[in-house]
């Protein structure tokens, strides 16, 4: 199987590049990328060609292809793919409005095409766990859920609105949100939130606090903050506290790591677990070996939690509780 690479913009890039080589009868095609230096160096890495047009690499006849451009790229990309009948693994979130979204979701139907969203926490072995107690009632009814996602701030593209879509609240709301919905089965009803710029020195949104209502009764709060300054000693984290009718579960998808403390850099941390970004990739190669209809995690997975974020938006802007059926 060939599977090809859309831009190295997204430090993901190189973990799911990295991944795709680990798997036995998968191919790495080709890394396309605007940036010449950057696409050459990552090309010249991982033993593969490289392109400076996208467009080259989808000619290949390649069967699958990870998009990691951008946000604002997403949807070109992926509706390039998509009609040179190529599979696709597209970075959260899956684009920056919901309008684009939904042609991404119709144009890899209509071509018959998988439209995946890279949502590698729910490859994630604690939050795999979490979700099977629930499913088997191990916490009798859910009632509320406590969730974070807090960072550092990226800088670069991520911080420039016209490519991003916005700070911290698109960035770090989608993984949450979609375990959230993934975990408890149910959709985000209404949507309340604080977002601001108190961090950074360019303005744009790095601290955001979200509380949800789902169509089942269930309350959720999320803080997606970039609050991690530089010299934290990891990016930041992925926290659910989901409290039932008949107990609680605290998982931190992060937690499988060793403390490390050096004369030279101080305290860090050190990953000895899984790798959920494997796991995602592992999931979508499979996918495509056998043939399914519809990706396990789905262009409507990362639509629904891209509408999420795109409520807490237009929640902290107009200063009150935003219903989601507003965004149809």
């Amino acid at each position: 199987m060939k599977i090809g690479v859309i831009s190295f913009a997204h430090m993901h890039a190189f973990s799911y590049t990295k991944a795709l080589l680990q798997i036995d009868g998968v191919e790495l095609a080709g890394i396309a990328d605007p940036d010449a230096e950057r696409g050459a160096k990552y090309a010249e890495y991982f033993g593969t060609t490289y392109y400076p047009d996208y467009r080259e690499l989808l000619a290949q006849g390649i069967d699958g292809v990870i998009v990691t451009s951008e946000n604002a790229h997403h949807k070109e990309h992926t509706l390039a793919a998509a009609k040179a009948g190529v599979h696709v693994l597209c970075e959260k979130p899956l684009s920056t409005n919901i309008a684009d979204a939904q042609e991404m979701i119709e144009a890899c139907k209509a071509s018959g095409v998988l439209l995946q969203t890279a949502f590698p926490v729910r490859y994630n072995s604690t939050v795999i766990r979490a979700k099977q107690l629930v499913d088997d009632g191990a916490l009798g009814r859910i009632l509320a859920m406590k969730g974070t996602n807090r960072g550092r701030n990226p800088g670069g593209w991520f911080i420039d609105p016209a490519l991003s879509g916005g700070g911290a609240v698109i960035d770090h709301t989608v993984h949450v949100a979609d375990i959230m919905r993934w975990i408890s089965g149910a959709e985000v009803k209404d949507v309340y939130a604080e977002v601001g710029h108190l961090i950074s020195e360019k303005p744009i949104d790095d601290c955001g606090m979200l509380t949800m209502e789902f169509d089942n009764g269930v309350f959720a709060t999320l803080d997606c903050s970039w609050s991690r300054n530089k010299e934290y000693p990891t990016w930041g984290d992925v926290t659910l506290e989901i409290i039932g009718s008949q107990g609680t579960i605290s998982v931190n998808a992060t937690s499988q790591k060793l403390h490390v403390f050096t004369d030279e850099s101080g305290y860090r941390h050190h990953a000895w677990g899984d790798s959920m970004d494997a796991g995602l990739i592992r999931d979508f190669i499979a996918a495509i070996s056998s043939g399914a209809a519809n990706a396990s995690v789905t262009g409507e997975d990362g639509l629904q939690a891209l509408a999420v974020a795109v409520a807490a938006y237009r929640s902290s802007e107009q200063g009150r509780t935003v219903n989601m059926q507003e965004l149809k």
